[in-house]
């Protein structure tokens, strides 16, 4: 990791984390409607895996899906206009938090199915085979996704067709409240790999070091022809499963307590200054300014206009 690229992935990690605090403070305080999924703890993930990627590389997402997004790209305008429902968002204020897309920069939507994101993920990585354009596809998923048949489904045909698709379980120990472990014989969900002839790797998810490493070379064998691959992130969700929830309803404080001292954030700071990659200046300015594009951001979304109503019958498919 040079200079740059630690520059980009902390700037990357520190928008995702404001961001959804500042959303997180909009929604108690009842200035934007709805809930949300907070991706607060795993930061690390989606800026180590889309530190490499191009523009016209593809991602799929999930409910948890805000920072996927900011990793590859998406705006904090229109990212919070969508939350806000107006006119401007990435879905024209329809989708909200669990479905933004912006095919343009390779983000096909996060999704609010479980798993719904695996099967587009293989549709996306067969057509780059097809095309030989060399694209990747990154696909996010949680641990709950692991024992729907969409996920068996998926890796098998991405095996079985050899498609340019790295699957990644973000596996933050619940799905919703119920513990991995209490619905699956074997806690090392990488290890289902083995099923469908494909590498499996467990990375550290709260290392930013050891997924961007795992990222780029996967990635990189992926672009080559290597075929797929799957990836177990160890993390933890910093908040409950939604806004609203109470946090320790199925989590023990102790448990918490260990996991918060593994902050993605504050363990790739240290990282990179011990290795001189970045500056404490830098990292002044990375926060002062991500907090000037928050502002510019919120101002944006509640000045925007609500979808028209006309509109509801514009953009549907079935």
């Amino acid at each position: 990791m040079d200079k740059r690229k630690a520059e980009w992935i902390y700037t990357t990690m520190v928008k995702i984390r404001r961001f959804e605090e500042r959303v997180e403070k909009l929604l108690e305080a009842g200035d934007m409607p709805g809930f949300a999924h907070f991706y607060i703890g795993q930061e690390a993930i989606a800026a180590g895996m889309c530190a490499d990627l191009y523009d016209s590389d593809y991602i799929t997402s999930t409910h948890r899906g805000h920072g996927h997004c900011i990793a590859k790209g998406g705006r904090l305008d229109r990212m919070m206009a969508e939350l806000y429902g107006k006119s401007t968002g990435y879905n024209k204020g329809k989708g909200g938090s669990m479905h933004i897309a912006s095919p343009e920069i390779g983000i096909l939507g996060a999704n609010g199915i479980v798993g719904g994101g695996i099967p587009l993920a293989v549709g996306a990585g067969l057509s780059s085979k097809f095309k030989k354009d060399g694209r990747v596809t990154i696909c996010f998923f949680g641990d709950g996704a692991t024992n729907q048949g969409s996920f068996h489904e998926g890796l098998n045909l991405a095996s079985v067709l050899s498609v340019p698709v790295i699957f990644v379980c973000e596996n933050n120990q619940f799905g919703v409240g119920t513990r991995i472990c209490n619905v699956t014989r074997q806690p090392d969900l990488a290890k289902r790999s083995i099923a469908y002839c494909m590498p499996g790797v467990i990375v550290d998810g709260q290392d930013v070091f050891a997924v961007y490493e795992a990222a780029q070379r996967f990635i990189s064998r992926a672009r080559q022809g290597g075929g797929p691959a799957l990836l177990e992130m160890k993390t933890w969700r910093f908040r409950a499963h939604f806004s609203g929830e109470p946090p320790l309803l199925y989590r023990t404080r102790e448990e918490e307590e260990q996991w918060l001292k593994k902050d993605p954030l504050v363990l790739g700071r240290e990282q990179m200054q011990s290795q001189s990659l970045l500056t404490q200046k830098q990292i002044d300015e990375i926060e002062a300014d991500v907090a000037k594009q928050l502002e510019a951001a919120v101002e944006f979304a509640r000045n925007s206009a609500p979808p028209a109503p006309e509109s509801a019958v514009e953009e549907v498919y079935a």
